[in-house]
């Protein structure tokens, strides 16, 4: 079972307020009312836990380190990193594309923030070689030179393999009772659990959560590009669609209804992610939605990530990931069968699903 948060109480705050003389009590008063209400890292966090945060004790007690000299080619404001894809949204969110970003700055900037990432993945009895695969690849492309948990949530943690990882990684398994049997149902409980253990336990041990579907496997890079506030990822079956071809949910019974003339892009359900409080209020969001319609008697098209996309739309994200993450080689076949030019966009594949 999951470890609980460890909380103070309010008595025994003031128990030792009274215990030092009256300068040292208001200095200890200001510092507390700081930490706790104006900081601005732990406003975003109030709405998860009373507990201290690991992150922003981490932010304000780190010792400042030296960047190392970096010498790269320079960004040229007239020549586009891309000209033959989006890259930004109208909300000004990057798109993350090949060719847009620069690993090494990237890295150097986020070794700044001491940070460590979560990664959650759900495994049943049946699904245990996709998680082998899924970890095996993770280690070899996933984070690279950071600070990672794999948080496994299972009903069978006996089904878990062993796996030698990096320095400064681990696993967590996470035991959770399974009270569905089919995988939609399943995905209704992957909201729930990821939002009570992002209250209970993840924004003292992690940053950013990294939340993916088992079914995948790291193929290239994929690093820190991609974390943000919130995060989705382009699915790549509708990414060349309209709006009105996406496979919104519809009927306006439903929670996850979006109408006909809205919609900016159709993001995947088996990867989405950002800091701990953003993924807390998206995933908590989602379940409750999913559990109107379950009392209504209606179950959205395709279930969690109906109710993902009609979020997205209305909480834009900070950063959206392009199809690069999110390939599929059947549909590759496909389309290439069809004589669709399949990398004319996407240049590099980091992720693929395996089913």
């Amino acid at each position: 079972m999951a470890q609980q948060v460890r909380t103070f109480s309010e008595n025994s705050k003031c128990n030792l307020l009274h215990q030092v003389n009256f300068p040292l009590s208001v200095a200890l008063v200001l510092a507390f009312f700081y930490y706790c209400y104006l900081n601005p890292r732990n406003q975003m966090l109030g709405s998860i836990s009373p507990g201290t945060s690991k992150a922003v004790s981490k932010i304000y007690g780190q010792q400042s380190r030296k960047l190392s000299r970096m010498v790269y080619r320079q960004p040229q404001v007239l020549t586009p990193a891309r000209k033959d894809v989006l890259v930004v949204t109208p909300w000004l969110a990057p798109i993350i594309w090949e060719g847009t970003f620069n690993t090494d700055i990237l890295n150097e900037q986020f070794s700044l923030q001491n940070a460590t990432v979560g990664l959650t993945v759900f495994l049943t009895e049946q699904e245990t070689f996709y998680l082998n695969v899924f970890l095996q690849s993770a280690e070899m492309y996933f984070m690279v030179g950071h600070r990672v948990i794999y948080y496994i949530f299972t009903d069978k943690p006996e089904y878990v393999p062993y796996l030698n990882i990096q320095k400064g990684r681990q696993i967590i398994i996470l035991e959770v009772e399974s009270y569905y049997d089919h995988w939609q149902d399943i995905s209704m409980q992957r909201m729930e659990m990821i939002s009570n253990f992002s209250q209970q336990r993840f924004h003292q041990e992690v940053d950013y959560l990294v939340c993916a579907d088992v079914h995948m496997r790291f193929s290239d890079h994929v690093g820190v590009e991609i974390l943000s506030s919130l995060f989705g990822t382009l699915h790549l079956r509708y990414y060349r669609l309209n709006r009105t071809d996406f496979p919104y949910e519809r009927r306006p019974q439903s929670q996850a209804h979006i109408p006909e003339d809205e919609g900016d892009f159709y993001y995947a359900g088996a990867l989405f992610g950002g800091s701990v409080p953003e993924v807390y209020k998206l995933t908590k969001a989602c379940h409750e939605a999913m559990m109107v319609d379950q009392a209504n008697h209606i179950e959205a098209i395709w279930h969690d990530e109906s109710h993902l996309n009609k979020y997205l739309l209305y909480h834009k994200p900070s950063k959206v990931l392009s199809p690069e993450y999110m390939c599929n080689n059947t549909l590759k076949k496909i389309w290439d069968h069809q004589g669709v030019d399949f990398s004319s966009n996407i240049k590099r594949i980091r992720l693929v699903t395996t089913e």
